[in-house]
Order: structure tokens, then C-alpha cells, then sequence
């Protein structure tokens, strides 16, 4: 099959991507003007590089051209950062993407999965385990873009016939996370630790989260791709809550070492507790997350310590 991965090239999209040529598929990889290839592909991975910005409808109509599917990971923003500026957040993301539709549209394209956030989309959980069918009330602009796109997706189907599945990930980690974006506690957590710089934890350490490895996040894009059933949105998670204290517990177990860590002011923003059910995603991709904490954990923490001697 010929997939292009917008995004193809960061912490998730190289991960999608290694699973997706592994399985034997075609893959149009698109990034940023002057972002270089994550690692040297074989002559035996079909793999075509091209940069550009989804904002410009040349680089759209070259990266879609003659594919079978759209992956769409892009996202300009993240959490902490979106409600800085609302306006950039919609401008960037949402429009980007009726852009990246309408190419679809013309070149006949008729399947994306687009990467949602399970972390920002429901907001303040009504009920635990959060399901599909959970309220969607976000408290950071992230999520509204997030939501807003994928009624976008569900109105392109409806008028378009484009198959549009939304995988709404929960807290994903592992090889290849950025640090220098922040870019998850995992991550962040972790290069602190080995680097023995102290940890900020904002509040008292009670928020729990629903951490996921991405090597299932990459599994679950293959069932994706693959799913030819009738729902539209599925949470990817572990179905598991972890404390930031019981995430930093782990890491000192794993690396054999005591953490320091610093409590500062809980920020606003932070919903106390997010937990996901996988149950749908278990029943119709039948997709299941193989991954433990403390495996995930060791695993990265064995790459980002031959990253750090480099």
C-alpha cells in the first residue's frame, strides 16, 4: 500500500513509519523545509523523502499525489503552549488540514487516520476509564483543534466519501523522544534523571496519567490503516494510570539511582486524572497495547543513554 506520513519523520511518525516498512508498504515520508532523514534507509525500504508546508497546496498536491492513504501527525502546537496563542493554534493545525482534505478531494484519496490527543480532548474526566462516548470539553486550545478536526473529518466523509479513522492517543513515550521540546514527562523525566539534574513536578505529584509505548501506538496505526469496520474514533492507551511519583519510582528502579525531585505550584491546566479504555480499539482492531511500564521504560532508557554519549 502507498502511505504518505505528514509528520512521518518526528518521535511518532518515525516510529509509524519503521513499523509500516517493516510490513512491506510504500511510504511517501513529509516534513519541514530542512529536516533531515531519522536514520539511512536499506535500497529494500520504499521510501520517498520530501519537505514542505501543509499550509502550501503545491507541497500538498506532491505529497498526496498517486497514494492509497493519508497518515496526518502534524501538529504545530503542544499542550502547554497552545493557549498562547489560540489564533496561530487554528490558523496552523485546522486549516492546514481542510487544505490537506481538499487535496484529498481532488486527487481522489479516500482514507486519512489522523492522530488525535486522548490526553486534552475529554477534559475533566466525567467517569473512569474515559471511552469513546465520554464528554469532549478540552481546557487547552490543543484539544479544541484536535476535536475540531475531527468533526471536520467526519464532515469530509459524509460529503466526500473519505474513510476517516481518528486514533485519539493517549500519553505516548519511548525511543526518540524529543527532550529539547519537553515533550512528555517520560522523556523528560528521564533525560533529567541520567543527566542528574532535578526533576519539576507541578503540583504534588498526585496527577496520573495514561502512558503508552510507542511501538504499540505504531501497531495501532497498522490495524488502522488495515480496519475496514464502521467506527470512527478509537483511544489508543494503556488503560492504566500512573502517578508523576509513581513514574518517578519506576525510573529510580530501572536506572538504580535516587531522583531529586522539586514541587512547584500545580498549573491550571492539568486535569487531575486521565486514564483511557482501550476496550474499542481491543474489539474492532483488535489492537492490543504488549508493552509494560517498566519494559517501555528500560527500553528508553537504554536509547537515550547511548544518545547522550554521542
Amino acid at each position: 500500500m502507498k502511505c504518505v506520513i505528514f509528520g512521518g519523520g518526528g518521535f511518532i511518525g518515525s516510529a509509524i513509519a519503521d513499523r509500516f516498512l517493516r510490513e512491506g508498504h510504500q511510504l511517501r515520508i513529509f516534513e519541514r523545509p530542512r529536516v533531515p532523514p531519522y536514520r539511512t534507509f536499506t535500497e529494500c525500504e520504499s521510501v520517498e523523502w520530501i519537505t514542505g508546508d501543509i499550509l502550501n497546496n503545491h507541497d500538498l498536491n506532491a505529497a498526496i499525489d498517486g497514494m492509497d492513504v493519508v497518515l496526518h501527525l502534524v501538529s504545530t502546537t503542544l499542550p502547554k503552549n497552545s493557549n498562547d496563542d489560540p489564533i496561530y493554534d487554528v490558523q496552523s493545525n485546522v486549516v492546514g488540514t481542510l487544505q490537506m482534505l481538499n487535496v484529498m478531494v481532488d486527487k481522489k484519496v479516500r482514507k486519512i487516520i489522523f492522530i488525535s490527543s486522548g490526553g486534552t480532548v475529554y477534559g475533566i474526566p466525567k467517569y473512569l476509564p474515559i471511552d469513546e462516548q465520554h464528554p469532549t470539553d478540552p481546557l487547552v486550545s490543543y484539544g479544541i483543534t484536535k476535536l475540531t478536526i475531527e468533526k471536520y473529518l467526519r464532515m469530509f466523509e459524509s460529503l466526500h466519501g473519505i474513510k476517516a479513522i481518528t486514533l485519539r492517543v493517549a500519553n505516548p513515550y519511548g525511543e526518540r523522544q524529543r527532550i529539547e521540546t519537553a515533550q512528555g514527562a517520560v522523556g523528560v523525566f528521564l533525560h533529567n534523571a541520567l543527566k542528574g539534574i532535578p526533576i519539576d513536578i507541578w503540583g504534588d505529584g498526585s496527577v496520573r496519567r495514561d502512558y503508552i509505548c510507542i511501538s504499540d501506538v505504531a501497531e495501532a496505526f497498522l490495524q488502522a490503516v488495515n480496519y475496514e469496520g464502521s467506527n470512527r474514533v478509537f483511544n489508543i492507551s494503556s488503560g492504566q494510570g500512573t502517578s508523576l511519583n509513581e513514574l518517578i519510582g519506576l525510573l529510580e528502579s530501572v536506572l538504580g539511582k535516587t531522583i531529586e525531585r522539586r514541587y512547584l505550584a500545580a498549573r491550571p491546566f492539568d486535569v487531575p486524572v486521565s486514564i483511557l479504555s482501550n476496550q474499542l480499539a481491543h474489539e474492532q482492531l483488535q489492537w492490543t497495547p504488549l508493552t509494560s511500564m517498566r519494559d517501555g521504560i528500560s527500553r528508553t532508557a537504554a536509547w537515550m543513554e547511548k544518545e547522550l554519549a554521542k
